[in-house]
């Protein structure tokens, strides 16, 4: 069985974050490390390459500056290549521009049973691109899997929602978005971060794919300012002086909460 992670290599949240002035983003241009919500994805992806007894894992992501340092801890964790797509040409990209290089990216490793992705991302939070990269690549879309089983030809996802979950089957090859907690992700061993230092990247820009336009003429928008949040108002103090009861009841008739 071959599966293919999508993953995204972000600025550490443990990190203050910045924004580029010219075009109020986010910064990415230190060391970027693996969101944890595709660290999901991957172990997945390596328990079910395990239970299917064999194949393999392969990634793709999308960062600037050639940035592999997030890749590099998925290939510790047993995954087996990658493909990086990285090009100043991307800045500014949106969701579905993002989705059309992240499956450009699918068809060039090709031959895929399943493609993971993290429900949404840590730092986007748009939560929109598995699903269009699944309508790009013409795959069925099971979301917020959270157990997934591979049964010859169909997988079986118990799909996650509000009142507890669906029971979902599809035929492969297949699309799923994992929910975080859906596995334990493993740590990387010293021998398999050492391996992961000679794994093959791939790295290719828009071009080698195919793909225009991109980057904010891809996106069509801009972001024109950002506004720092207005500071939460200090409350009104209420001394009990023996009638603060009926104070209390006034202060909430005017708020219209009684």
């Amino acid at each position: 069985m071959n599966v293919i992670v999508c993953v995204k290599q972000i600025p550490d949240p443990a990190l203050p974050g910045a924004l580029d002035p010219a075009t109020n983003t986010l910064k990415r241009d230190g060391k970027l490390i693996l969101d944890e919500s595709d660290s999901y994805g991957v172990e997945m992806a390596l328990q079910l390459v395990d239970a299917a007894g064999g194949g393999e894992v392969s990634l793709v992501s999308m960062a600037p500056n050639g940035e592999v340092s997030g890749m590099r801890t998925a290939l510790a964790m047993g995954a087996a290549r990658g493909v990086l797509v990285s090009d100043p040409a991307l800045q500014g990209s949106d969701a579905l521009t993002t989705a059309k290089v992240l499956a450009a990216a699918v068809r060039r490793l090709g031959g895929a049973d399943l493609v993971i992705a993290a429900t949404e991302s840590s730092d986007g939070y748009t939560g929109t691109v598995p699903e269009q990269m699944a309508e790009l690549l013409g795959l069925p879309s099971v979301t917020f899997a959270k157990k997934v089983a591979v049964e010859g030809t169909s997988v079986k996802v118990q799909r996650q929602t509000e009142e507890g979950y669906d029971e979902v089957t599809c035929t492969l090859p297949a699309l799923l978005s994992v929910t975080a907690g859906v596995v334990e992700p493993r740590y990387p061993s010293f021998k398999g971060i050492m391996a992961a230092k000679s794994k093959p990247i791939d790295e290719v820009k828009a071009a080698d794919l195919g793909i225009s336009p991109v980057g904010w003429a891809g996106a069509g928008q801009q972001i024109a300012s950002v506004t720092q949040a207005e500071a939460r108002a200090a409350g009104e103090i209420i001394e009990d002086d023996g009638e603060g009861f009926t104070k209390i009841v006034a202060y909430l008739e005017n708020l219209k909460v009684i």
